[in-house]
């Protein structure tokens, strides 16, 4: 296991300013996600830890060693790729053995490190198939048992699980996190897929436009996030974002909005159904019955949309008007800067 700091780590490509000013701390054994949109950085951020690319400025330390002008292999750091970057000709084995080979590694220490990463993966009974005859998890673990036999400082996964279908990645995400705790290691994971964030992380890194928005557990970014864009990106069903305005106009009963906030979120699945005189009242759009849950979309008389993910419930007609509510603890404040403003009311 492995710490890693960076120090105001910049990158730029020309005058696209792709990573600015970045400080950060990942303690030993930690598992943590680097998550935002399409061109937010976590990607080439993840590629400069690795030494794939130079830095513009600031320093990378691995165990208060700075590393910006030691090479890739030297790191000590194991990359795993989305597209799984296999050799196609070589079997399971071979390519399991192949950088310990390049590293002059005696064969019977590689065939144990091998065996037990095998093992470990379940792959044991298919070291002699080639990465055709695989499924696409079975090759990203392949992948991933590649760098567990170099025994690497930290493990940096790059997407690993984007080219998966649905059922298997969800499944993947599980044996993702199972290996971590079996392992011990510290692992960097970049995703767009906030889903994958919560379920993975030890601590989330949300990233916009080279800069970090904010760092903390999955359970902190829900409950308590710093701005609209961390409230907006952290959550599924996204939040609503409703003007103050609209909710003034037909306050619920029981609690009311901070006179400061410009913007209300509340998440869908923190509505609930009520009587007339206690919440706002919604005119059914659409509805998305899904068994436990039915996800409501709907609007207020002013045509603010609404999603509400209501549990145990039959579901309403179209043109219906539900009224809703939530409990005040469930409301998030928004100044015009889209600030989160707190205490909550």
């Amino acid at each position: 296991m492995s710490t890693l700091e960076l120090q105001a780590v910049a990158k730029s490509f020309g005058n696209t300013h792709v990573i600015q000013h970045i400080d950060l701390q990942v303690q030993h054994g930690e598992f943590m996600v680097f998550v935002g949109p399409s061109g937010c950085g976590k990607s080439t951020l993840l590629r400069m830890i690795a030494g794939l690319e130079d830095t513009t400025s600031g320093d990378i330390r691995i165990d208060t060693e700075v590393v910006n002008a030691v090479s890739a292999a030297d790191r000590g750091c194991a990359m795993v790729f989305q597209s799984y970057a296999l050799y196609p000709h070589m079997s399971v084995y071979a390519n399991m053995a192949f950088g310990l080979e390049n590293m002059g590694v005696d064969k019977s220490t590689i065939a144990q490190k091998v065996q037990e990463a095998a093992k470990l993966l379940r792959l044991d009974q298919l070291l002699d198939r080639r990465p055709t005859q695989l499924s696409g998890g079975q090759r990203q673990r392949v992948a991933i048992g590649r760098a567990i036999v170099r025994e690497p400082k930290i493990f940096l996964f790059d997407e690993p699980l984007s080219n998966l279908d649905a059922e298997l990645r969800v499944s993947m995400r599980s044996e993702l996190r199972e290996l971590h705790q079996r392992l011990g290691a510290t692992m960097i994971y970049v995703t767009h897929d906030q889903v994958e964030a919560m379920t993975l992380a030890d601590r989330i890194v949300v990233l916009r436009q080279g800069q970090i928005e904010q760092i903390g557990t999955p359970q902190a970014l829900y409950e308590r996030p710093v701005n609209k864009f961390v409230a907006g990106f952290i959550g599924s069903p996204r939040m609503n974002f409703i003007p103050a305005q609209s909710l003034l106009t037909q306050p619920a009963h029981n609690f009311s909005i901070q006179s400061q906030a410009h913007e209300i979120g509340i998440r869908p699945e923190h509505f609930t159904t009520c009587d007339a005189h206690e919440g706002w009242a919604v005119t059914v759009k659409n509805t998305e019955y899904m068994g436990a849950q039915t996800l409501v979309q709907g609007q207020l008389a002013d045509g603010t949309k609404i999603e509400a993910l209501l549990q145990d419930t039959a579901p309403p007609a179209v043109a219906q008007v539900l009224h809703l509510t939530t409990h005040p603890a469930h409301i998030h404040s928004f100044d015009a800067q889209g600030q989160a403003l707190g205490p909550r009311p």
